[in-house]
């Protein structure tokens, strides 16, 4: 999908308009300029903008096309599980429709609203979906100033045209991608876009070709926000062809990835799709084959069986259960702060082998703190009173400020007002006179003020080798001192080693007026007055790690699941903060780095690199890919329009939700409401669980009905045996499909649904990842499932024959009691396997009461059970009669000797577990 809002189309008119330079922070200004035939002083003609913008495009981004409902309701519809429910419906009709079509086809109503009801659950999730390229173009401005026909005028964002003549001033949000010609102590916010986590000093200069995106200082970019100074620059991109269109594009590409969970329902399906139509053919076959009689009434009867064992072996519940199952999951991650989107998405976090995290305001506070203040009597603590005098000065030389909403201004600046609000130092209400502002050519801010005793004082905060030329003295506990050629290498040397430790510095110092000369008036101030300044300190200051981080990376990695730092930050600051937290294999590569491999060569980094630094979008989608095509289920958190594309390919996407730009929100399945790092290994603690909880659904549901076909297949292939043959030579079904389809849905919903709450217990995080390959349903899981299908098939034929007269035990009832008998078996024992399938190995005695959901819905099931035993209406509609207390016995005996068989099974498998 192209995001740009309309197809470029060939220019009315005028001479062939030539693209706008790949790569505009490589050259001067001035070559950017001709090459877009702009004038600074004019600007572009109404025409000339007129003609741009038919041949370029509107500067906006297409949102993708709303998909219809009835295309989303298809879309979930088309499932195997789906085809095989509605094969059965049909199936139903024709053979409601062969008996007279007497009543209501019961069967086909039934099976029919549990497809509309796992389809209604589904597109509700669905609908919640939004659209992450509309939420792109919503961050674009909706005004721009620039000049046309020689008079500077305000348009609308969508209008600009490559050539334009832009202007930018504090406060303003960027509308297009501009080469800057003129800057005036220009500074640009571009975390969101970049990761960068303070604001960018921007000048003219051109760059080198290869610079990563935020070092692109002679650019600014669609979606950032000045937060100092003012610029005037040339447009460069519009529309699709700006960082953020190919971010756009980026999204629209990265495409949706299949959860582990889908993989498995839809392995699941296919398996059954066979096997049903498979056992149906085959049971269908041999039963008109085994009777002489082929009469309307006999094919309908055959037809009966077909269905009765499609009924059988699909569990119609299964789709709704897992939706309901996960969609209790999204609400107790909501209660930990994890907002999920998808529900398939809670299923997946807990699947994660990688968490690929962004590091600013996810990994770190997104606030600039100073740590550590360096004077001439050592290395402080910010808190120390030996550093008050560095951060008391600094605040007074600063523009920021602090509101309840948070600090205001440049982080740096406020990074002193912060230090002296956390810590014990009050900063001087001294009267500011007059002051000398920070430049990108200056490096440094004055500021004169009134002392405390009506003394005027003069503030000088700045790059710290600035600072440190115009300082003749330095301040120390014992007073003021000449700074030697020894003091200052010492400074110098503190300040590298500050820098080496990924510390932004600052150094203050402190001038009293003297020789009679004071600052009372604004203007009084000039730069004659920055010399003989008195050294007062250093602050090092950096984006802290949040203080839960390294816990939860620690947990991360203890669980098998290993934590990548990808940062469009500096690469020094990078790894320090992955120092900091503990990420495994922290060596840092870079965006440049990266792009200087080939295929083989960024395998082999990727497995031994954990950090990655000055990266772009690309970089993060090139290495969420490699990852999952390496076999790896990957989780991405981030909170920039520069992460959106990489939340939108990975298997879960994470985004901050205090921090967070609408895009990432959009493009993720999951949002966290506090930002915390730790709150994603929670969630996947609980994801692992919910897994867990799904693969009991899985055992017990799949079991059950395996019992229920073996029933019926049983029924037919030894009628003879179990005497089931009829004295005019047909077969007695061993169960009707209504009440197979009774036994579905009572078994199959609440002890289901009461399984997929289980509690869990705290080894879920004790093992490794589940590799993608790997199956909830494996070799050993299936043989248990057709074990214990075989184990219940067996007791309701059994008890099933022992009521009839003839076959292997004689019995005495008529064919509606023995099938009444059977049936209520059937019930009983699946309530006991709805005991059995919480424990793979271990006794089902280990917590058998904890989990007080699952009995009061056996116990719903059993009262359910009872009403179509004794109700004369129900008897009707299910060809029941009321049982007798020696029947009762049958059915108890039958629950008691599967538990039974259950209990050895397991014993002889931790026997040769142990050995």
């Amino acid at each position: 999908m192209s995001s740009a809002a309309q197809s470029p189309v060939p220019p009315p008119a005028g001479p062939p308009l030539t693209p706008p330079p790949a790569d505009p922070h490589a050259s001067s200004a001035s070559d950017i300029l001709t090459a877009l035939d702009a004038q600074v002083a004019t600007g572009l003609s109404a025409a000339d903008a007129t003609q741009r913008r038919e041949h370029f495009g509107s500067n906006e981004l297409a949102s993708a096309p709303p998909v219809p409902i009835w295309r989303r309701a298809l879309a979930l519809v088309a499932e195997p599980l789906t085809y095989l429910l509605l094969a059965a419906i049909v199936v139903s009709v024709i053979a409601w429709a062969a008996e007279g079509m007497h009543g209501l086809p019961v069967d086909a109503i039934v099976i029919a609203a549990v497809i509309v009801l796992n389809t209604v659950i589904g597109l509700v999730q669905e609908l919640k979906a939004a659209d992450a390229v509309a939420a792109l173009s919503q961050m674009t401005s909706p005004h721009a100033t620039v000049t046309r026909d020689g008079r500077q005028m305000e348009i609308k964002a969508a209008d600009l045209v490559p050539g334009d003549i832009l202007h930018l001033g504090e406060g303003d949000a960027v509308p297009a991608d501009a080469r800057l010609v003129r800057v005036g102590h220009l500074m640009v916010a571009e975390a969101a876009l970049t990761g960068e986590s303070v604001p960018v000093e921007k000048s003219a200069d051109e760059v080198a070709r290869n610079a990563a995106l935020g070092d692109r200082t002679c650019m600014v970019f669609s979606g950032t926000a000045v937060t100092q100074g003012s610029a005037t620059a040339v447009v460069t991109g519009t529309g699709a062809a700006t960082e953020i269109g190919k971010i756009a594009d980026m999204i629209s590409d990265a495409g949706e990835v299949e959860t582990p969970l889908q993989k498995e329902m839809a392995s699941v399906g296919r398996m059954l799709t066979i096997a049903v139509i498979a056992i149906a053919l085959i049971v269908m076959v041999a039963a008109y084959l085994a009777t002489d009689d082929h009469s309307l009434s006999s094919i309908v009867t055959v037809l009966l069986l077909g269905v009765s064992l499609a009924v059988a072996a699909v569990p119609e519940g299964l789709t709704a259960i897992v939706s309901m199952v996960l969609a209790l999951g999204v609400w107790e991650m909501a209660r930990s702060n994890a907002i999920v989107k998808k529900l398939d998405a809670v299923e997946s976090l807990g699947s994660a082998g990688v968490v690929c995290t962004d590091k600013t305001g996810t990994l770190t506070q997104n606030r600039m703190t100073i740590e550590r203040v360096v004077t001439a009597d050592g290395d402080q603590a910010a808190s120390d009173s030996a550093a008050a005098a560095t951060l008391q000065l600094g605040a007074l030389a600063s523009n920021a400020r602090l509101t309840p909403e948070g600090p205001l201004g440049d982080p740096t600046e406020a990074a002193f007002l912060l230090a002296c609000a956390d810590g014990p130092h009050t900063i001087p209400g001294w009267e500011r006179m007059d002051e000398l502002p920070f430049t990108s050519e200056r490096k440094r801010m004055s500021v004169a003020v009134t002392g405390e005793a009506g003394e005027p004082l003069l503030i000088m905060k700045g790059a710290p080798d600035v600072v440190l030329a115009r300082c003749s003295r330095i301040r120390t506990a014992g007073g003021d001192a000449p700074l030697d050629e020894a003091g200052r290498t010492g400074i110098e040397g503190e300040i590298a080693r500050l820098a080496g430790d990924a510390y932004r510095t600052l150094a203050v110092a402190i001038r009293e007026a003297d020789g009679g000369r004071a600052w009372t008036t604004s203007g009084d101030l000039t730069e004659d007055a920055e010399q003989d300044l008195t050294f007062v300190g250093l602050a090092a200051m950096i984006d802290p790690p949040r203080p839960e981080a390294a816990d939860a990376i620690a947990e991360a990695q203890h669980a098998g699941i290993r934590v990548i730092m990808i940062t469009g930050d500096h690469p020094l600051t990078a790894g320090r903060i992955a120092e900091d937290l503990g990420i495994n294999q922290p060596q840092v590569m870079t965006g440049a780095q990266v792009d200087a491999l080939d295929d083989a060569e960024f395998a082999d980094a990727v497995s031994g690199t954990s950090v990655f630094a000055r990266v772009n979008p690309s970089h993060k989608l090139r290495i969420v890919r490699h990852l999952q095509e390496s076999g790896t289920v990957v989780a991405m958190t981030g909170d920039g329009v520069n992460d959106a594309p990489a939340l939108k390919r990975a298997d879960i996407g994470v985004a901050m939700g205090i921090t967070g730009t609408q895009v990432s929100h959009d493009a993720a399945a999951m949002i966290l409401t506090d930002d915390n790092f730790a709150s994603i290994i929670t969630a996947v603690e609980k994801g692992r669980g919910i897994y867990r909880n799904l693969t009991k659904v899985l055992r017990y549901l799949l079991s059950s009905n395996m019992g229920e076909v073996l029933t019926v297949m049983g029924g037919v292939f030894l009628a003879g045996l179990l005497g089931l043959t009829q004295a005019d030579g047909s077969v007695l079904l061993p169960l009707l499909a209504t009440q197979i389809l009774w036994v579905n849905l009572v078994t199959d919903s609440l002890p289901a649904l009461a399984l997929g709450l289980d509690p869990v217990d705290d080894s879920v995080m004790q093992d490794p990842p589940r590799r993608p390959g790997d199956r909830a349903l494996n070799g050993p899981e299936w043989a248990r499932i057709l074990w214990t299908g075989f184990v219940m098939g067996a007791l309701t034929l059994l008890t099933l024959d022992a009521g009839l007269p003839g076959g292997l035990i004689d019995g005495s009832d008529d064919a509606t009691t023995a099938r009444t008998v059977a049936f209520t078996v059937l019930v009983a024992l699946q309530i006991a396997n709805a005991l059995s399938v919480r424990h793979a190995h271990r006794s089902m005695a280990v917590g058998l009461f904890t989990n007080g959901k699952l009995w009061a819905a056996l116990g719903i099931t059993l009262g359910l059970q009872l009403l179509v035993l004794y109700v004369p209406l129900l008897n009707t509609a299910f060809s029941t009669v009321p049982l007798d207390g020696a029947h009762w016995l049958v059915v108890l005996g039958a629950a008691v000797v599967f538990l039974l068989i259950e209990e050895v099974r397991r014993l002889i498998v931790r026997m040769l577990r142990r050995r």
